[in-house]
């Protein structure tokens, strides 16, 4: 009776360490999705924040003559370049017409002056 009785309170025991550890790991996770949520709106700030610098520094709201800015100002315009000319090109590709699969009539479009 003494040795199911200790293995009643070993059980019990262990059962309480993991019901502990649960708990903990319920909270941190609870806690990480609370700091990922913060850090996005975070991000959004900035981002809002360097939208709105950017634009007053173009419409010459603001004047900040500093090279970092000025740099990055370039690399804002040459993305929004790159930006366009994929949609483009991606809008290019969606729309444009299928090739049959008879070989002389891809002939026609891939080489129009060749008739």
């Amino acid at each position: 009776m003494e040795k199911n009785s200790d293995w009643k309170l070993k059980f019990n025991e262990i059962f309480q360490i993991c019901q502990g550890e649960l708990k903990k790991t319920t909270d941190i996770g609870k806690k990480m999705l609370s700091a990922s949520k913060t850090n996005s709106t975070l991000n959004e700030s900035y981002e809002e924040l360097g939208r709105m610098v950017t634009r007053a520094l173009n419409d010459n709201e603001i004047e900040w003559e500093n090279p970092r800015v000025q740099e990055i100002l370039k690399t804002i315009e040459g993305c929004k370049k790159d930006l366009e000319k994929m949609e483009e090109e991606v809008n290019d590709i969606r729309f444009s017409d299928e090739k049959t699969s008879d070989p002389e009539a891809n002939e026609d479009v891939d080489n129009p002056k060749e008739k």
